[in-house]
């Protein structure tokens, strides 16, 4: 009843696409799985509810194309390979949704393009301009330059990263699962979760690291997206790409895949769900009791005066992970000033500061507005 309740208004989905739905057993594209999903994404248009599509498949793509059989291990051949496929993967795209009527642009992104505010925002312009225009946005990580510093990882935090960027309603992630299982799915006895109200940390303990041979995300990173999606006021559904209908069935409010609730409270600022999870931290500190119920129970700035540690070498403007004296992430915010000008008020009240160094702007090293609470 939840789901079908959360689902009955819904106007955009973000639907990601992972590389195990759209490889076929002998490697290359699966074009009888991937004609599947384009007549459905057809089907959620004719009713009016807009479709971003975050698709993997690249390199798959692009071995098949080069007549190469396995999935290399050299970082620079695999983005050749990827540079190849994004031009075919697109290439069967663009004439199946054709076919379709409908019309399709294309946007590849590094987490460099999402760490500038500038930057971040253009991409959203983007997304919506495209959609605006009747066309369907096919979004993907640009394999054929991202390094290991600039990678999102896995499209799975790319496509929550997405639903967040442009406030979506829902965030269904296709893959080769039916969803998340109460225990091993390789377990006779083992079954699926219909529904996740809060991803706890005994949610967390029942994703594996397993993904496919082509693909990078395994059920733990489907498990950060939904926490991504939870916290930014965004459901979100794993389902089975090659189930019949599946898109139809979730919309539906059916019992397809599992569907994880969002956070009943009011959706977050746009600038704190890009400093959450758009920007990469360069430091973190670590507080005390004190801190910790200031900013995640009374909305308070992080002072010197309850900072117990500083960790990495940062910059002023530079995010910073805040954590708590038992080592739970509790916020993310930008800096007011840099590590070595931290190194020095840590620890100490204003009047200590006044005293020992002088009249500074570092009363408050995170001020509210610029920080990301987690309340869990």
């Amino acid at each position: 009843m939840e789901r079908k309740k959360y689902l009955k208004g819904i106007k955009s989905i973000v639907v990601k696409i992972g590389s195990s739905s759209l490889t076929a057993k002998g490697g290359g594209i699966d074009i009888t799985n991937l004609k599947k999903f384009v007549s459905e994404l057809k089907y959620v248009l004719n009713n009016g509810i807009k479709v971003i599509v975050v698709s993997s498949g690249a390199i798959a793509a692009g071995l098949q194309y080069l007549n190469i059989r396995g999935k290399p291990k050299d970082i620079s051949m695999l983005q050749a390979a990827a540079s190849v496929g994004q031009v075919e993967l697109m290439r069967i795209y663009g004439d199946l949704l054709a076919e379709n009527d409908i019309k399709v642009g294309q946007i590849l992104v590094t987490q460099e393009d999402t760490t500038r505010r500038e930057q971040y925002l253009n991409i959203k312009n983007t997304i919506e301009n495209l959609m605006k225009l009747g066309a369907v946005p096919i979004i993907n990580e640009n394999d054929s330059v991202a390094v290991d510093e600039i990678k999102f990882g896995d499209n799975d935090l790319l496509a929550a990263l997405v639903a967040s960027l442009i406030e979506t309603d829902l965030l269904v992630i296709l893959s080769d699962v039916k969803g998340l299982y109460d225990k091993h799915p390789k377990k006779r006895d083992a079954r699926i979760l219909p529904i996740v109200k809060k991803v706890t940390e005994d949610i967390e303990k029942l994703a594996g690291g397993i993904g496919s041979i082509y693909g990078s995300g395994g059920m733990e990173s489907k498990i950060t997206a939904a926490k991504i999606c939870s916290y930014s006021g965004i459901g979100m559904v794993i389902a089975n790409s090659r189930d019949k209908n599946v898109l139809k069935s979730i919309l539906d409010g059916g019992d397809t895949g599992t569907f994880f609730m969002p956070e009943k409270e009011k959706k977050v600022k746009s600038l704190k769900r890009w400093i959450a999870f758009g920007m990469r931290s360069k430091g973190s500190v670590v507080v005390d009791k004190g801190a910790e119920k200031a900013i995640v129970e009374n909305g308070k700035s992080l002072l010197p005066v309850g900072i117990l540690k500083v960790n990495g070498s940062f910059n002023k403007d530079d995010t910073l992970n805040i954590y708590s004296i038992d080592n739970k992430l509790i916020a993310k915010g930008i800096s007011n000033c840099s590590s070595k000008e931290l190194l020095k008020v840590k620890g100490k009240n204003k009047k200590r500061i006044d005293d020992e160094i002088g009249k500074t702007d570092f009363c408050e090293i995170i001020h509210r507005d610029s920080m990301a609470v987690f309340k869990s």
